[in-house]
């Protein structure tokens, strides 16, 4: 019998996009974020992609206690890869957003691929009560936002990491994020097997279409032929199509309430969980398993969890 080909699933708790009066089911403080994290583990999620948040007013936090709030007991009850963000928010400075990475030197860490004009806005649209003041803001104030991720920024993350033997989710936005990891990987700055984090449908960045997934894949392959492992993440509605895609044709798959609200038309998720699940059914409908997060840090040669420090 051929063995099964394993997909990871990436589970992202709780980003920096989603406001708290959007969804009930935003997690917001360490205890929610942690038993979220649990629960998308025993679901099937590999890998968890972590944000801290104010416990109170539910503002992204990137700071290193924020995050000592969470990590020793997502990783103890978890057992998943942790992976923690460098994004952070757009609004932060990239000194805030590598603090988190740099002193806790996880397996793992997401690298944003190049500035782009980001867009939340349009969300206003959809939501029009809010029980923060900074929430409506947030959202404003993204009509005059980029989000900036320069050549020198990059390397200071890179460079900031390298000695931790922590590796990244290159989160590639664009097509042209592709030939920035490219010129990275010949500057030396980064080495394979890169995890390519390919991120469609978000306002800024490309856009849903199949024909934008197949143009990403495509450009992937010519220019890091068998140095990558790629994986999707599509926004809202685009989640579980985008990532039905990437499996099809041999990709990994990213879910969570980071990136989407949702479970299906009109109907909330109350918890990533839900959205592991329905991956992990997605996969075994095409005769694929999920990868456990051993597998997934074989795949992505990870230095393992005894050598964090969390």
């Amino acid at each position: 019998m051929t063995q099964k080909r394993k997909t990871i699933i990436t589970c992202a708790l709780t980003g920096a996009i989603h406001t708290p009066s959007m969804s009930p089911y935003l997690p917001v403080t360490p205890e929610e974020i942690i038993e979220e994290g649990v629960r998308a583990a025993k679901a099937g999620a590999a890998i968890l992609h972590v944000h801290a948040r104010n416990p109170v007013t539910g503002q992204p936090d990137q700071t290193v206690e924020g995050f000592s709030k969470i990590l020793p007991e997502l990783k103890r009850r978890s057992g998943a890869v942790i992976n923690i963000t460098t994004g952070g928010s757009p609004f932060m400075s990239v000194d805030e957003r590598v603090q988190p990475a740099a002193v806790f030197k996880p397996e793992l860490a997401s690298l944003n691929m190049g500035s782009i004009n980001f867009g939340l806005y349009p969300m206003l649209e959809r939501f029009k009560e809010f029980d923060h003041q900074w929430e409506r803001e947030h959202l404003e104030n993204s009509r005059d936002l980029v989000f900036r991720n320069t050549y020198k920024d990059i390397e200071f993350v890179l460079n900031t990491c390298r000695e931790n033997g922590t590796r990244f989710e290159f989160e590639c936005y664009d097509i042209g994020h592709l030939y920035n990891l490219t010129h990275m990987v010949a500057q030396g700055h980064a080495s394979a097997p890169l995890f390519v984090q390919s991120v469609f449908g978000l306002l800024g960045g490309i856009g849903a279409h199949p024909e934008d997934v197949m143009m990403m894949r495509r450009t992937a392959d010519r220019l890091l032929g068998d140095r990558y492992v790629w994986s999707v993440l599509g926004a809202g509605a685009n989640q579980m199509k985008i990532g039905a895609m990437s499996a099809a044709m041999g990709g990994h798959i990213r879910v969570g309430l980071e990136d989407s609200l949702w479970a299906g038309p009109g109907q909330m998720a109350k918890s990533s969980a839900d959205q592991v699940d329905k991956a992990r059914h997605l996969l075994e409908g095409l005769s694929l398993e999920p990868a456990t997060p051993d597998e997934a840090r074989e795949l992505l040669d990870l230095k393992g969890e005894d050598k964090v420090e969390f």
